[in-house]
């Protein structure tokens, strides 16, 4: 009797630990996959609508819609003016950190 016993709880904990993995499998597959998302680099668009809204400071309602309408109808800025934005989104940073700002900034751009 003990025979049949041990056995079944050594196929109970085997079918309990198989039943855990295809649990665990599925959760995992989700979480890489949120992760995903977030890593994609930027396109050019949200780069744009991202330096067009920084400069759309301030403004709002018609104002607003009609300026980032033309902001993002513009042609692409040359390195000085990228130069210029990003030295003007990195206001009130100082030292490495203005540097480092400045410089992942002009690489996005």
């Amino acid at each position: 009797m003990k025979q049949y016993l041990a056995m079944g709880v050594k196929q109970g904990l085997v079918a309990g630990a198989l039943f855990g993995a295809m649990l665990a499998g599925p959760l995992h597959a989700q979480t890489a996959g949120a992760a995903d998302p977030a890593a994609k680099p930027k396109t050019a668009q949200q780069t744009k609508m991202a330096e067009c809204n920084v400069q759309a400071k301030g403004k709002k309602g018609d104002d607003y819609k009609g300026f980032m309408s033309e902001c993002l109808k513009a042609k692409p800025m040359t390195s000085q003016e990228r130069m210029a934005s990003c030295s003007k989104q990195g206001a009130g940073r100082k030292g490495d950190d203005y540097k480092n700002f400045v410089s992942a900034c002009m690489k996005a751009g």
